[in-house]
């Protein structure tokens, strides 16, 4: 896959976080009531949605059984490593410290999560090793 990977609106994202979570495809309805707790849509929005997600190569849409069925073509884990690896750039000039730094002096983030994160950091260290 070349060059910047397509991104995600904060629909879709909600869209394939559904999707995600499943091991098995999945029917329109199925993700409309998902969705709901949060979105008051129309199944006719969420088509429109899932289609813009087939073109964009994020979806797979199975018609042979008569239902359509849904599943992902790009993991969770490789949007998200993606998309993480662009915001750095942006945001922090591809720096994890310049992030944390921020997150800290602005109380986004507590001591305890400091914390959190240095245990975090050791573990992998560890395995590295």
């Amino acid at each position: 896959m070349g060059g910047a990977q397509k991104k995600l609106g904060e629909a879709e994202l909600e869209i394939m976080q559904v999707i995600w979570s499943s091991e098995n495809p999945l029917t329109s309805n199925y993700i409309l009531n998902e969705l709901q707790g949060h979105r008051k849509w129309q199944l006719s929005t969420l088509m429109t949605s899932l289609s813009r997600l087939c073109d964009k190569g994020f979806v797979n849409c199975d018609r042979s059984t008569g239902s359509n069925l849904y599943t992902a073509i790009i993991p969770e884990n490789g949007y998200k490593a993606g998309a993480s690896k662009t915001f750095l750039e942006k945001l922090y000039n591809n720096s994890i410290q310049n992030m944390v730094a921020t997150l800290y002096s602005n109380k986004a983030i507590q001591d305890s999560d400091v914390a959190e994160l240095r245990d975090f950091l050791n573990k992998l260290e560890d395995k590295q090793s």
